[in-house]
């Protein structure tokens, strides 16, 4: 449904349009009334060299909403991913990959993983769907399989599971669709004519629960598999991840490469809420923000500030003045791109940073923060 079109000026006026009411100020993503003190804890990565960073010292605060800031090729993904997230990776995984030149790392001690959230994929086949990645399948086909009628044909979770024989439509493999491979063209999927997309033989599609066999959960949206299973709480709880992150309108059983980029990583933060936190985690994402809608960005800090309320520390390389203004820590490299750049410019608080006149990043914090003061967006001023 096209909800506006127009100019910018025209799209501000119709009331039914969320970018019209971001764009018009009637709604926006507010300052935060405070700035968190942080658990007094840091990890320090000395003397970081590698391509134009030049020897530098950092000291990231944990138990904070960290920002990477500066311009393009200021050296924020050097430091951080090809730098830091390496040393991590290397002592808590024994990854492979070398980080980049550094002289010293202090605190590992108060860190127990790293995990590096992308908006890669979180499947390249159409095996990979949402109820898998985030675990709430197994839940769905351990209840199915508690069911009378499943008891009675002796089945066992597995028969519900479209990876293994057995339940599985065994024309497609439980894919649900047919691959034909085109000779110099991208291969073409076509929905299996024995299960009819279904995924699994009619002797396990007999078995439903509500009224509904396994293929119709799968087709589900999160929010109706919400209302569903309201009174099965290992199910539910799962669920409520993901609509708390904004995916309650995807299907369960949708497959991995129809979302977008930022469904993904929403995805994958969704599975870190529904896990037990242990305070000590940090967590680390470049650009989470690209390609998203205002309304999805608020969406997405709300995820972050509730993983940092947890004790998580939050590491977000980012230009987005709504996320940067959020932020509890500003960490602002540059001051210009490439040899030019390199260094720390500034660090603090969004506040600390906006005195900086050196900071580009300031510079716009400044013009944000009046912006906010006034009710104004930064642009009309």
């Amino acid at each position: 449904e096209v909800v506006a079109a127009g100019k910018p000026a025209q799209i501000k006026k119709c009331p039914q349009s969320l970018t019209g009411q971001y764009l018009s100020g009637k709604r926006s993503i507010p300052v935060p009334t405070t700035r968190r003190p942080g658990n007094g804890k840091v990890l320090t990565l000395g003397k970081a060299s590698g391509n134009n960073l030049r020897n530098v010292t950092v000291s990231i605060p944990l138990g904070l909403f960290t920002c990477i800031t500066g311009v393009s090729g200021s050296g924020k993904s050097t430091l951080i991913n090809e730098t830091l997230y390496r040393i991590l990776s290397r002592h808590f995984y024994g990854a492979k990959t070398a980080p980049l030149p550094y002289g010293s790392i202090k605190g590992l001690e108060h860190v127990d993983k790293v995990s590096d959230i992308d908006q890669s994929p979180i499947g390249r086949t159409p095996r990979s769907n949402p109820a898998t990645y985030t675990g709430t399948f197994t839940p769905i086909r351990d209840l199915f399989s508690s069911l009378p009628e499943a008891k009675a044909r002796g089945y066992q979770p597995g028969r519900f599971s479209f990876n293994v024989k057995g339940g599985r439509c065994e024309a497609c493999q439980g894919d649900g669709i047919i691959k034909i491979e085109m000779h110099f063209l991208p291969d073409v999927y076509v929905p299996c004519e024995v299960c009819k997309g279904k995924r699994y033989n009619k002797e396990t599609l007999d078995v439903t629960y509500k009224g509904k066999n396994i293929s119709d959960v799968l087709d589900m949206t999160v929010d109706e598999a919400m209302e569903f299973f309201a009174n099965i709480p290992t199910i539910r709880r799962k669920l409520a991840t993901l609509v708390s992150v904004g995916l309650g309108y995807i299907h369960l059983g949708q497959q991995a490469t129809t979302l977008s980029g930022g469904e993904a990583q929403r995805v994958k933060l969704s599975t870190e809420l529904s896990k037990t936190a242990t305070g000590k985690t940090l967590y680390i994402l470049d650009e989470p923000t690209t390609g998203l809608h205002f309304e999805d960005i608020r969406m997405l800090l709300g995820v972050l500030q509730e993983l940092v309320d947890r004790g998580n520390t939050v590491l977000v390389i980012e230009h987005n003045l709504d996320v940067i203004k959020a932020a509890d820590h500003i960490i602002d490299l540059g001051p210009e791109g490439g040899d030019e750049g390199g260094l720390i410019v500034a660090t603090g608080t969004p506040e600390e940073v906006a005195r900086e006149p050196k900071s580009y990043t300031g510079q716009f914090l400044r013009k944000e923060f009046a912006a906010a003061r006034n009710g104004t967006r930064p642009t009309e001023q």
